[in-house]
């Protein structure tokens, strides 16, 4: 075949697959979709995820699958996620845990958050919280670094799993802090907190939309957020930041992935009704009751987002000397 032979044929193959790509998302979505959740049940993700989920299935027309695949700091189910037909039919949640903690603290975790998916947009952000057990002797940030430091490894944090945000989140405190806290991992944040209010651990770090109705039922007491500013939902607690520990900001963002080389047309189509899902007011208002803020955005703007959350959590772990593997 001819140079020129070759740049026509090139060409052809490159205006079928697009005008493929073109009729598939004219039907696009003509059956359910599956989305991906890399956690059990009960946690922070589930509760944003559902918050959006109803209505961005009316927007699409089509009802969303939702699918708990917990396990490994949430990289099983980001990376079956990875692995899926990139048709638009599988679909699943951007972390800051799964796509810029643990690409930095597994060695393998399975997939490259910036080759292995096509952004379609963020969902929002929320601080993390650190609560203790009600009979914690600890009222503040600063009786419970005391109070550490007076009992030197008996004290045990609880965390949705090893190489989550809630994990580095803990190592990030303890070694800004100068404390050693015993890390206990669990399978989700839901485990996590229900052996916290059980007595069973006496601290934990989880994200605000998994501990505000609790922490207000009494089960367990907040003592700060991890954020820079102190939270709308909870504008009484403060920051980690306020009580000794300048600097300290952890916060998570949740967002919409799908596996690479999913057709442009279809990201375009579910941008559009995601951002249309968050531009209701009725989605607005139940975000903000869980303490998470909405972010709308452009595909271009989360995948900056990935590229940019990576980096930074890669420094915090780095400097918190977690390790996964």
């Amino acid at each position: 075949m001819t140079g020129i032979g070759r740049r026509a044929f090139v060409a052809g193959s490159a205006a079928l697959l697009a005008a493929g790509g073109r009729a598939q998302a004219e039907d696009y979505p003509s059956r359910p979709i599956t989305f991906i959740i890399p956690f059990p049940p009960g946690g922070s993700t589930t509760i944003v995820v559902r918050s959006v989920s109803d209505r961005l299935g009316e927007m699409l027309g089509q009802q969303l699958i939702i699918d708990n695949r917990g396990g490994a700091g949430g990289t099983v189910g980001t990376k079956a996620l990875a692995k899926s037909d990139p048709d638009g039919y599988t679909i699943g949640l951007g972390y800051s845990g799964t796509l810029a903690i643990g690409p930095n603290l597994y060695s393998n975790p399975g997939y490259d958050p910036r080759k292995d998916f096509e952004a379609v947009g963020r969902i929002a952000t929320a601080p993390n919280t650190l609560v203790v057990h009600p009979s914690f002797p600890a009222k503040n940030v600063a009786e419970l670094v005391a109070y550490t430091k007076a009992n030197p490894g008996k004290v045990n944090y609880g965390s949705a799993g090893v190489g989550t945000v809630s994990h580095i989140c803990g190592e990030y405190f303890a070694n800004a802090a100068g404390i050693k806290l015993v890390h206990v991992p669990y399978k989700g944040t839901g485990p996590a907190l229900i052996d916290l209010i059980g007595g069973h651990i006496p601290v934990a770090f989880a994200p605000i939309p998994a501990t505000y109705e609790n922490s207000k039922k009494g089960v367990m007491r907040m003592l700060a957020v991890t954020s820079a500013k102190r939270s709308t939902l909870a504008p009484e607690i403060p920051t980690i930041a306020e009580q000794g520990v300048p600097g300290f900001e952890a916060v998570l963002r949740y967002g919409v992935v799908a596996p690479a080389g999913t057709p442009a047309a279809i990201i375009a189509r579910l941008n559009k009704a995601l951002n249309a899902a968050l531009a209701s007011e009725e989605i607005r208002k139940r975000l903000a009751l869980e303490g998470a803020e909405p972010l709308p955005s452009t595909p271009a703007e989360y995948a900056a987002d990935i590229d940019r959350e990576e980096r930074e959590w890669g420094k915090v772990v780095k400097e918190s000397g977690a390790r996964a593997d």
